[in-house]
């Protein structure tokens, strides 16, 4: 069994930081060590069994404290158990469908060898950082599109995979 976790994330308004929270809570309820960080106060991820990544998506790329976590640990995180999620869409599409990564986080995955990748629901309200930001909540296209029930099932899924050994990580 795999027992320490590190929840690492990009986050400008705070939403993927609660997000990331929320996984990292979900996995401690399964009975793992887990610490929830922002990416770019981690200093190195040796002591930690399995990764989750997390970053907000704007326009079309993760955040940027997302990706050069990614960059910067990324002889590390080989061939540690890894997942990635991405948060961003301001509508219902991602509790909906599936929405694939983006290029950048597809390129990220395929060469660290990812287990998984989900895309969740973004949130931005009154009081955003950032002038588009801004303007999207003044045009009325703001609001809390994350779906919790959502992100707690796959944590769920990782705490599983993470508690039951797949053969070739089972003691000889």
């Amino acid at each position: 069994m795999l027992s320490k976790v590190l929840v690492a994330y990009g986050t400008t308004n705070g939403s993927t930081a609660r997000i990331a929270e929320t996984v990292a809570d979900v996995l401690r309820k399964e009975g793992l060590t887990v610490e929830a960080l922002p990416a770019r106060s981690v200093d190195s991820v040796e002591a930690y069994d399995a990764v989750v990544v997390g970053g907000g998506l704007y326009a079309g790329r993760w955040h940027r404290d997302a990706r050069r976590f990614v960059r910067r640990h990324r002889r590390a995180l080989t061939g540690r158990p890894m997942w990635f999620f991405s948060s961003g869409p301001l509508d219902a599409t991602a509790s909906e469908r599936d929405i694939p990564p983006v290029p950048g986080v597809r390129r990220a995955m395929a060469r660290l060898g990812a287990k998984g990748h989900i895309t969740f629901g973004g949130c931005l309200e009154e009081g955003a950082k950032g002038r588009i930001a801004r303007m999207i909540v003044s045009s009325g296209k703001g609001g809390d599109f994350r779906d919790f029930e959502q992100i707690e099932a796959w944590a769920t899924g990782i705490a599983a995979q993470l508690i039951t050994p797949s053969p070739e990580q089972e003691p000889q």
